[in-house]
């Protein structure tokens, strides 16, 4: 008797894009200091120009001031709730992925008590006590390891519907003084992940953590300004050893998720990778295809970082929202297609998925 294999996919997805754009030429005015306190010598113009050479980013979304994460990520989960056509009692779990809690303008301590999942159920009006909710904390990967959760729950038989959100608000846990700070942005996104679906099916997938010399590669410190507050924290990073870390690791991670799923790479249509940074995303692509001697194929990976800025976890649900929903004009995905998520981020944490559309 042939045994069938249970399938678990992506039914729904939905993106919040915040609405306050904020370019590149807004930092002109910006007092930028060395992580020794030294103020920059250059010209901000100068340094604005090599900042948007090696990341690509020429502008990025802010949230408003009255929008939280959780707001955001309520609003991502309605969306992708309304694409799945799911009652939203039916879900089983709800899982929130975001590294600061909610953040007020002006304040840089979290607010996660209740956690950010619970509040998103409350906002939902769920009344089903059997949705559990709770939050993932995995630096930039978390969306994907909270896919990962949510296959292994419903594998497990403990769900049958789930709901993923990555959502933050970068733009409030900032260094106004440090020029990584044009990095960070703010958004949301969200799926629906559920067994049995008509179409849609998580091959494979993979996690790794490196905490060993890589432990603090991102990590909170104070401004780079020595008259700024002493007892404020920011987001800071060593950005040349994380590009360093992430061209060496992610590749590899990506191809062992690839070969365990037992699909071939001339396979792959899409990869959605965390978009971090426009030169690093293109050197990982670069050395993922060299392991197979392959040419990288034109429009393998869809970039959403020019407009919207790196806003963590939120970034590749966001741009799979985008691209499914054919808001792309040059790249789009068809039931049947193999696609790669893959991203890095703080801890330093490593993952990917290997998916069938």
């Amino acid at each position: 008797m042939k045994t069938l294999t249970m399938r678990i996919g992506i039914t729904g997805t939905g993106s919040y894009i915040p609405s306050v754009v904020t370019k590149n030429e807004d930092f002109l005015e910006a007092e930028f200091f060395s992580n020794d306190g030294i103020a920059i010598a250059q010209e901000n113009q100068t340094v604005i120009e090599k900042f948007q050479a090696i990341t690509g980013i020429s502008e990025r979304r802010y949230a408003k001031p009255d929008y939280t994460t959780s707001k955001l990520g309520h609003l991502a989960a309605e969306s992708a709730i309304l694409d799945a056509g799911i009652d939203k009692e039916e879900l089983d779990y709800i899982i929130f992925a975001h590294n600061f809690g909610d953040l007020t303008v002006g304040h840089t301590q979290g607010d996660t008590l209740p956690s950010l999942a619970t509040r998103v159920k409350h906002l939902l009006d769920i009344q089903n006590p059997y949705c559990v909710a709770y939050d993932m904390i995995f630096g930039c990967p978390g969306w994907v390891e909270g896919i990962i959760q949510a296959k292994a729950f419903i594998k497990s038989g403990m769900a049958k519907k789930c709901l993923v959100i990555g959502g933050e608000t970068l733009s409030r846990i900032i260094d106004e003084h440090d020029r990584d700070s044009m990095i960070f942005s703010d958004g949301a996104g969200a799926a629906i992940v559920e067994a049995n679906p008509e179409s849609g099916d998580i091959l494979n997938h993979a996690s790794v953590t490196y905490s060993n010399q890589e432990a603090f590669y991102l990590f909170f410190d104070k401004t780079y300004n020595a008259e700024g507050t002493s007892d404020s924290r920011y987001i800071k990073m060593h950005g040349r050893k994380i590009y360093e870390f992430a061209c060496t690791h992610v590749p590899r991670a990506m191809a062992d998720c690839l070969d365990k799923a037992g699909v071939s790479i001339d396979s792959v249509k899409k990869i959605f990778i965390h978009q971090a940074n426009e030169k690093m995303d293109e050197a990982i692509i670069n050395r993922f295809y060299r392991i197979y001697k392959k040419p990288v194929p034109e429009n393998i990976m869809p970039m959403s970082i020019h407009k919207l800025g790196n806003s963590s976890v939120a970034t590749i649900p966001t741009l799979f929202d985008l691209v499914r929903r054919g808001e792309m004009s040059e790249h789009d995905v068809q039931s049947g297609d193999v696609v790669i998520f893959a991203s890095v981020g703080a801890g330093m944490n490593i993952n990917a998925i290997v998916y069938r559309v």
